[in-house]
């Protein structure tokens, strides 16, 4: 026999030991036969629903939602999704979102940059809808994404002018709530519409929202001391709730309620970029009202601040229906539909008339008057989110907006402008509690009145038992 058949017959004799081995082995053990993780689509299906959720996400976060309600909306969208195990993590401009398989197969992780901040009322109520549409089962994960898709990208329902004439409307609504005279509001009307036009461009330009804020405090104060030295506003008619006015438009577009419910659910790295960013606005809008008060100073033209807010039977009727215009003006502002601005414009008259209440009859100071009213709105605010319908998001912004501390705040301005540091430090702080004292009633009361969910069921490995491994 050569070397060559040798060779090949003990190849042969090996491949036949093997095959015998091979045919008379054992089972595998149950341990090998039971599974390593919960059962999870493929990669596909779950890439598909963590898109999904995380462009749901963006818009609520986007829109100014707290952290708590925007990433209990996300875990409730994938648990319908098929994916019971996900974690989602935002921090103010970043959304990330996990999903675990135990171990069978590795984690899918995705992270998504929330680069804009838009007011867009009909978006958020449209997405809203979607939501709810995939919990009742009615869409799959695929038409929720193409309906999505056509709400994101979809024109605002009215034209620009409209939200322009929206926070033009806002604040001769608010000039008419502090006691300011017809011709007064119509000036607050003209200035912050011009406001508004401009702050478009200098956004188109790219310019950063602090220098915004300047150039708002700026125009707002610089304006009305222009047209109050042409004697456009005549002595006598208050021409400082002009710039008031002005200040609470300003205001309204600062996410304070949202900062304080995400301290208050222990969001805290979320809360503290929310503080900084309004802290920063805050002082651009300082600085362009000082600024515009010491050039007013320098030519003589001075606006000093009005007295006390004029009260009675009368001037309560009309602060309500003044208080419900503006907060419907917000709406419109936000491109919200008829609904909505409807009951807009009831949170706006409940929040402002339990305020007048407890400030006029009961003598309570403003602090706890608006703390107690945000708490009238944010039971309104949890009513809605039984009901439905209506994102709640619409009377929260819209409810608290005419009880916003505009003319603390300008009253605040100008002490530091004209009467020293002392005094108007101590009046930005009340306005400043002012401000957190709205945030955290709407947050108690739409806790109290939000409608209870089961929590999200959580998938648990555990051992398996002796039984299993025999």
């Amino acid at each position: 026999m050569t070397p060559g058949e040798r060779f090949t017959r003990r190849v042969r004799t090996a491949l036949r030991r093997e095959a015998h081995g091979l045919l008379h082995a054992g089972p595998p053990t149950m341990q090998l036969m039971r599974p390593l993780g919960p059962s999870v689509p493929d990669d596909a299906r779950v890439q598909q629903v963590l898109d999904l959720c995380m462009r749901v996400g963006e818009v609520l976060l986007s829109s100014g939602e707290s952290v708590d309600e925007t990433t209990q909306t996300m875990i409730r969208l994938a648990s319908t999704a098929g994916l019971s195990a996900v974690d989602v993590d935002i921090t103010f401009s970043s959304i990330s979102m996990c999903c675990h398989r135990g171990m069978a197969a590795a984690p899918v992780t995705s992270m998504r940059l929330v680069r804009y901040r838009a007011l867009d009322l009909t978006r958020l109520e449209e997405v809203a809808e979607i939501v709810q549409r995939v919990e009742r089962a009615e869409l799959d994960v695929e038409s929720a994404s193409a309906a999505l898709s056509e709400a994101v990208s979809a024109p605002h329902p009215y034209p620009r002018w409209v939200a322009t004439a929206g926070w033009a409307g806002l604040a001769a609504s608010v000039a008419l709530l502090l006691g300011a005279a017809p011709i007064t509001a119509l000036a607050a009307f003209l200035v912050t519409g011009l406001i508004d036009r401009l702050g478009r461009l200098l956004n188109r330009w790219g310019l950063p929202s602090f220098f915004r804020q300047v150039v708002g405090g700026l125009v707002a104060t610089g304006a009305t001391l222009a047209l109050f030295a042409a004697g456009v506003i005549p002595p006598g008619t208050r021409p400082s709730l002009v710039v008031a006015a002005s200040i609470t438009v300003l205001l309204s577009g600062l996410s304070v309620v949202g900062t304080v419910q995400d301290a208050i659910s222990s969001y805290y790295v979320t809360s503290a970029g929310r503080v900084m960013e309004i802290a920063l606005l805050s002082a651009g809008l300082l600085t362009g009202v000082v600024l515009a008060l010491k050039i007013g100073f320098t030519f003589g033209v001075a606006l000093e601040v009005a007295g006390e807010l004029p009260t009675g039977a009368g001037r309560f009727s009309l602060s309500l229906l003044a208080a419900a215009l503006a907060a419907a003006s917000f709406s419109l502002a936000g491109y919200a539909r008829w609904r909505p601005l409807l009951a807009a414009g009831l949170a706006g008259a409940a929040g402002w008339g339990t305020y007048g209440a407890l400030t006029q009859v009961l003598a309570v100071g403003p602090v706890a008057a608006t703390g107690a009213a945000a708490v009238v709105v944010g039971i309104a605010t949890g009513l809605l989110r039984r009901a439905g319908g209506i994102s709640p998001l619409v009377v929260t912004l819209a409810g608290i907006t005419p009880l916003l501390p505009g003319f603390t705040a300008y009253r605040g301005f100008y002490q530091l402008a004209v009467e020293g540091l002392a005094d108007g430090l101590v009046t930005v702080t009340v306005a400043l509690g002012i401000g957190l004292a709205l945030a955290a009633g709407v947050a108690f009361g739409d806790f109290v009145a939000r409608p209870r969910r089961p929590a999200i069921p959580t998938i648990v490995e555990t051992a398996p038992s002796e039984a299993e491994r025999q």
